[in-house]
């Protein structure tokens, strides 16, 4: 399975939104250089808060651009970033990825899929309903998260929109992501 980059963004401070960039250095173990969310321990403040010495295994927010189609069909207005996402994807089932497998960025960055994003009520902040669009149940009343999903950095490069993407699926079993 492939894919293209749409968009990469980042912020320094802490914001919902992050403003698109020409190119982001991803830096190996940590995440997206100078991006608030950087670093070998948790960052998201809410993870802080519980225990700061936890490892970041949401280094690099990825969101397929697909999705900001499916909100449009119910009226929101997503662009990349929007979401405080990283990287902005076109062509690949992000979701349906299994954990551990690789995404590999352009001429060498490697990214290892962690999870799926936990998205949380600053979403209706910055778009009233927001929340129950990225968020649902299926017919069996299990959650449906379609905020994205996190990774860590095995290798470090510079990413740019029109970067392909490679997936690489992990041997043995495959577990199905879960929220980190």
């Amino acid at each position: 399975m492939s894919g293209r980059v749409t968009a990469v963004s980042s912020s320094g401070e802490y914001s919902f939104t992050k403003p698109n960039r020409d190119s982001v250095r991803l830096l190996a173990g940590l995440g997206v250089e100078g991006d608030v969310h950087a670093g070998v321990t948790v960052k998201h403040r809410s993870r802080v808060a519980q225990d700061p010495t936890q490892p970041n295994l949401r280094q690099v927010h990825l969101i397929h651009e697909e999705l900001f189609a499916e909100v449009g069909e119910e009226g929101f207005e997503v662009a990349p970033g929007d979401l405080g996402e990283n990287i902005t994807t076109r062509g690949i089932d992000l979701l349906g990825l299994p954990v551990g497998t690789l995404l590999r960025i352009g001429d060498s960055a490697v990214l290892e899929v962690t999870g799926l994003r936990n998205p949380c009520a600053q979403i209706d902040n910055f778009q009233d309903g927001l929340l129950k669009q990225v968020v649902g149940r299926d017919d069996a009343g299990n959650i449906v998260r379609k905020a994205g999903i996190m990774s860590i950095v095995r290798e470090g490069g510079v990413v740019r929109p029109g970067d392909t993407i490679e997936t690489e699926l992990p041997s043995g079993p495959h577990r199905p992501l879960d929220r980190v």
